[in-house]
């Protein structure tokens, strides 16, 4: 005994007490409303998702599951977290027992139903009990069965799908033995692609059963009988790759070897705590769980789609190897390179340059760089051309995994060679978009063009090309085409100049809803787009930084008579809308108006009315991890306006300590001094104990390592 106190006493004294801030996740944050997070089984970045579907299609089930439910079709292999559009669910399998009812067959007792990090687990009321977990690029599923005969459901037409009654578009299989079955499904949804899989089984299947296909479908399912030993217990493996049936196999016999279901569940907990213990709070333990769930559903996405060999199916359908054996997808850029990607740089910046690298290699596969990638393929979703950005981020912030004159040339031809919702002639005719050439988000586009004009501009400043910084830099200016000094607010405007009439600023439009020129937004929603890098330009506008901050104050406080959440009309204060991510940026620009703390109050509001750690404990998509990013860098005390540049706007810390354990050995500790429920207004803020007079820190200040010091009150 005193030997094992000697040793825990060493280990404590070396700082190598293992961390478990995997104990703190709650995956079910976000599994209700419109969160659309899931519960299941994933990996830091990982390939497959395994969990449980309960419908196939739907807005409330766009990640196949739906906290409410419990009826259930059974647990497909891969999915994404947060979005609003259904993709993915390859290979449902559904384990049920011997004489199993319909009603029994297809539901569970919602009260068996427990899900942790790297694991989730139910009973269905057949009696088979269901337990997922999973490697990097293969699921592996256990089932205890109530008798000896068992019956596994494998659905390969099954999918989770958009607004198609055809998912598979063709589909092979073959049974390489009595415990094998591999092949692949070429299907169509967000994006057309094709998945090979490997399938196997611990336990020979003693009959198989071909079901009938119902019309338009082009892929098999199989009833599969097994006669089980006295342990009742059936395992299964499925491995899945984008290149072919031997990468499948590839990753198979590499990821998972045996059939030891414990020792896959402790890697993966292992695997995420060297992510989740980069960063340490003190926090009540609410402010723990809402915290590291957040930064759960961060780590989830980008995927390294790369079998383990390095192989992958790029954007032109060719088998290429990934420089490092890195190739990411599940990129839903217009959402996270506003918070997520800077957020990136600073707590896992080992992967940036391989996500770098990766949106080069799709610009010269497509020839032009990607919009929203699943499966390494371009579903086009959203506007603008947000790449440029997150490009431009990594020059600014030092990384040099890749070729800048590269970088420059993508930025250049994907803004001049017109593509999918990029009509780059009409753009320059008129300074803008015309709505009456563009039916639908013409004032959106013509803004978040303008961003990513201002971003090929700074990009062709430091690589010194100044002629096409001086292009960009007048096309960024655009977005002044667009105000009306009357009603103070961005409008559409036709090809000879006339506005769109009649306007309603608090009319939110989408393309669900057209005619309408914005984003899933309205006009005050998207007046404050240009202010992420041009916030002088802004004030101008107005009249000045007294105009600026009442033009502020009026957005928090004017209310919509009937906010629609469809359209990202959720989690309002007044025409800030949480739950969709134009308005990310738009309370920190109070730290450039002359009432500072009022956005300050705002920031503590939204993190205590908007953020629970319940199922439905997050208003809004989390839209892989950036609403999950907007949540932890607004406890740190700080978030990029313009995440293009190094600079992270300082609003108010939430937690009372958080320490960053960077990847160059360094720390970076957070304070807030007499923070309380009371105290969230900043008297003062000091970086490594100098006063701070600016309203923002940079990025090579917080890899620099050191303190930064919020000093709390309750004035």
């Amino acid at each position: 005994m005193r030997i094992i106190y000697i040793k825990l006493f060493l280990l404590l004294a070396l700082g190598l007490a293992a961390q478990n801030n995997a104990r703190f996740v709650n995956v079910f944050i976000g599994t209700d409303g419109t969160g659309h997070t899931f519960p299941g089984p994933s990996m830091p970045f990982g390939m497959v998702q395994t969990g449980p579907d309960n419908r196939e299609q739907g807005w409330n089930h766009t990640s196949g599951y739906q906290y409410q439910d419990s009826l259930l079709l059974g647990f497909s292999q891969t999915r994404f977290s947060g979005t609003g559009i259904n993709e993915m669910g390859d290979i449902l399998l559904l384990p049920f027992a011997e004489n199993s009812y319909i009603n029994t067959k297809n539901s569970y007792f919602k009260n068996t139903e427990k899900a942790e990090v790297g694991y989730y687990s139910l009973t269905k009321k057949d009696g088979v009990k269901v337990e997922l977990t999973c490697s990097d690029r293969v699921a592996f599923h256990r089932y205890t069965y109530p008798t000896r005969k068992a019956t596994v459901l494998a659905d390969f037409q099954h999918g989770l799908r958009f607004m198609t009654d055809s998912l598979v578009l063709n589909s092979d299989l073959k049974f390489e033995d009595n415990q094998t079955i591999t092949g692949y499904c070429h299907t169509r949804n967000w994006v057309e692609r094709t998945y090979f899989f490997v399938l196997k089984f611990d336990k020979p299947f003693k009959e198989t059963s071909l079901l009938p296909r119902e019309a338009k479908e082009h892929a098999a399912r199989y009833n599969l009988l097994f006669d089980l030993d006295e342990n009742k217990i059936l395992q299964v493996k499925i491995s899945i790759s984008s290149v072919d049936v031997i990468g499948a196999k590839l990753n198979l016999d590499t990821e998972i070897q045996d059939w030891n279901f414990e020792k896959v569940r402790q890697h993966a907990v292992e695997s995420w705590n060297t992510y989740l213990n980069r960063i340490d709070i003190e926090a009540s333990p609410k402010q723990q769980e809402i915290f590291y769930t957040s930064l759960y559903h961060f780590f989830l996405q980008p995927c390294n789609i790369a079998d383990v060999n390095g192989k992958y199916r790029g954007a032109d359908n060719k088998i290429s190897v990934a420089p490092n054996k890195e190739y990411y997808s599940t990129l839903s850029i217009w959402d996270i390179y506003r918070g997520a990607f800077p957020l990136l740089q600073i707590i896992a910046p080992e992967k940036v340059n391989g996500i770098v690298q990766t949106l080069l290699l799709h610009h010269k596969a497509a020839g032009f760089l990607p919009i929203w990638t699943a499966w390494g393929q371009d579903n086009y979703c959203m506007i603008g051309n947000h790449t440029i950005p997150m490009l431009l981020s990594a020059v600014n912030n030092g990384f040099r995994g890749f070729d800048k004159t590269e970088v420059l040339k993508a930025m250049v031809e994907t803004s001049t060679k017109s593509h999918i919702n990029s009509d780059w002639e009409l753009y320059n005719k008129y300074g803008y978009y015309p709505f009456d050439k563009i039916d639908n988000e013409s004032v959106s586009r013509t803004l978040e063009s303008g961003y990513d004009d201002w971003c090929v501009a700074e990009m062709a400043s430091i690589m010194k090309e100044n002629n096409t910084a001086e292009v960009f830099r007048k096309r960024a200016a655009y977005y002044k085409c667009l105000y009306d000094s009357t009603t103070k607010m961005m409008r559409g405007k036709d090809t000879k100049g006339n506005w769109r009439t009649p306007f309603d600023p608090l009319s939110a439009t989408s393309p669900m809803n057209n005619p309408g020129d914005y984003t899933e937004a309205n006009a005050w929603q998207y007046f404050w787009t240009p202010a992420q890098y041009d916030i002088f330009g802004m004030k101008t506008l107005l009249g000045g930084e007294k105009a600026f901050t009442k033009h502020l104050n009026d957005f928090f406080s004017i209310e919509s008579p009937n906010p629609n959440k469809f359209l990202g009309q959720e989690a309002m204060i007044g025409q800030y809308a949480h739950g969709n991510e134009p308005g990310h940026h738009i309370v920190y620009l109070y730290a450039y108006s002359t009432q500072p703390k009022v956005g300050q109050k705002y920031i503590h509001r939204i993190i205590n009315e908007f953020h629970n750690n319940t199922p439905n404990g997050m208003i809004g998509n989390d839209d892989c991890g950036q609403m999950s990013a907007w949540y932890i860098l607004s406890s740190f005390g700080f978030y990029p306006v313009n995440p293009a540049t190094n600079q992270f706007v300082l609003g108010a810390p939430q937690l009372k300590k958080t320490t960053l354990h960077l990847t160059n050995k360094r720390n970076f500790v957070i304070e807030a001094k007499n923070i309380s429920n009371d105290n969230f207004y900043v008297q003062k803020s000091y970086l490594n104990d100098k006063l701070i007079n600016r309203p923002f820190i940079t990025y090579n200040e917080i890899l620099d390592g050191g303190n930064l010091k919020f000093s709390m009150t309750n004035k």
